[in-house]
């Protein structure tokens, strides 16, 4: 191949070493909480951070007289591999401690957690060390806002400029900055995600949490994760209405556009309730959730078995609250689960199977086909009815009171189109693989759009460790092309993506 000449290797390999040393400085913060909790695998954490530290370190020394420049091939490879390292990585924690045994366990541990899916093999989580659980947080955290982001704002020290990244990276077609400057932009992007995180450990806290308990989830709600500290995750908190409200608003927050956040930090409120995205996502959750929660109370054995109240008010207050809770969970692909919603009704459990592939806005975290493509789509449609009467007109799709590019347009019906073969094509592997059709739509829905929770035997209450061996790094691979939007990973199983140009 004439290809790879041109490709700056050294560059790749450089911001690899980077990343791998953030990655092992998280690993010493976790090191800590196992020293502060006095957990007994304080050496094999700090091994595990020092090492990797150390490793990172070595390739940026080695790899130092680079040429600082990132075009797009180079963002692409370092984004799709910046991923794959750090889980590969990430299993180090698990491996050393023991808290996971075998590799591919491990590492599809680490790949849910950096995409911010929340599956896991865990069958039970509550004996794990704390320094290990807060590690399995932390990548929730680290994925959430995209571990490149946080590259873009470091690299700036190294005299390297992150627009290639950040473009590869940046969730959604959504294209606001909130400076012009890219590296601002992530600052500002961190600074927002830390303060809500920070928010809401203080207030899960206050609520009745434990300190440990409450920064686990918050790391988890803002990343739109989902990994708990309790087996029955949030449903532990069921008699702790204030706790699952507390996260049914940070997980609103976190599903939203972040540049939103900023502009009513700002005080330009009027900018949030104009943006069609916005309000969209509002009439989706709101109108979905009562559409839940009406179904529920109407089915009044669901409500008596998994919804159970003394009080006829508190059972309705329990019904809202759990309609809403896990309608807010599915939308923004956090996860979290306050009942088994598979157990109320053949037409919630595919209710909340089409929730799976709406997806919260573009420019947040949570994963998903982003609720910016829907209305487009969906503009597009009505508009094509319009162009068949008049073949002439020019009707070009508006979104926010402007004429959206017809590339874009092309664009987000090409992408609707990649992740819908790309679902049937991981229902059909996962088929082959020994799954029944349920479980393998599910289990396609949830890796693909980062969710969590799907269907059959990997339910709320039931987790990933039963799925073949085969069938976790298909799981992975569909967690990883989903939380890095398709383009980003297969464009490199592309010919021309190595070729000269």
């Amino acid at each position: 191949m004439r290809a790879l000449s041109k490709i700056n290797f050294k560059i790749i390999a450089h911001i690899m070493g980077l990343l791998l040393s953030v990655n092992g400085g998280f690993m010493l913060l976790s090191a800590i909480i196992s020293i502060v909790y006095k957990d007994g695998v304080v050496q094999e954490m700090l091994l595990s951070g020092v090492g990797t530290v150390c490793f990172g370190l070595a390739v940026m020394f080695l790899t130092r007289n680079h040429r600082k420049e990132i075009q797009k091939r180079e963002g692409y490879i370092i984004v799709t591999f910046g991923w794959v390292f750090m889980s590969l990585t990430g299993t180090i924690p698990y491996l050393a401690t023991g808290a996971i045994t075998e590799f591919t366990n491990a590492f599809f541990e680490t790949m849910s957690g950096y995409t911010t899916t929340g599956a896991t093999i865990l069958t039970d989580i509550e004996v794990l060390p704390r320094g290990v659980l807060f590690w399995r947080s932390i990548t929730h955290w680290i994925g959430g806002m995209g571990i490149i982001v946080l590259a873009v704002a470091i690299l700036p020290l190294l005299g390297i400029g992150g627009m290639q990244l950040f473009a590869a990276e940046a969730p959604g077609p959504g294209g606001d900055k909130l400076h012009p400057r890219i590296t601002d932009t992530a600052k500002r992007l961190w600074l927002i995600y830390v303060g809500y995180t920070l928010a809401e450990t203080l207030l899960l806290t206050v609520a009745g949490m434990s300190f440990f308990d409450a920064i686990n989830h918050s790391l988890s709600t803002l990343s739109t994760g989902g990994f708990s500290t309790k087996n029955a995750s949030l449903a532990y908190w069921n008699d702790t209405p204030l706790i699952q409200y507390i996260v049914m608003i940070f997980m609103f927050l976190a599903g939203t556009n972040f540049v939103l956040s900023y502009f009513a930090f700002k005080g330009k409120f009027s900018r949030i309730f104009k943006d069609e995205e916005f309000r969209s996502y509002l009439i989706f959750i709101v109108g979905l959730s009562v559409i839940a929660a009406f179904v529920i109370l109407w089915q009044s054995d669901i409500t008596a078995s998994s919804i159970s109240h003394p009080m006829v008010l508190g059972r309705v207050e329990s019904t809202i609250r759990h309609g809403f809770f896990q309608v807010l969970a599915i939308i923004t692909t956090t996860g979290f689960v306050t009942a088994d919603y598979t157990a109320w009704t053949p037409m919630l459990t595919m209710f909340f199977f089409g929730l799976m592939f709406l997806g919260g806005s573009s420019g947040s975290t949570a994963g998903g086909l982003k609720i910016v493509r829907h209305l487009i789509m969906i503009k597009n449609g009505v508009l094509e009815f319009k162009r068949t009467l008049h073949p002439h007109a020019i009707l070009p799709v508006r979104y926010n009171n402007r004429a959206v590019d017809r590339p874009i347009v092309y664009n987000i019906l090409g992408f609707f189109i990649l992740y819908m073969l790309s679902f049937i094509v991981g229902v059909i592997v996962f088929s082959w693989l020994g799954l029944d059709f349920k479980t393998a739509l599910g289990g396609a829905a949830s890796s693909l759009g980062n969710v969590g929770p799907a269907l059959g035997d990997l339910g709320p209450i039931d987790n990933y460790n039963g799925l073949p061996t085969a069938a976790k790094w298909w799981s992975s691979f569909l967690m990883l092309i989903g939380r890095l939007e398709l383009f980003t990973v297969l464009i490199l199983l592309t010919p021309f993506f190595w070729r000269n140009r």
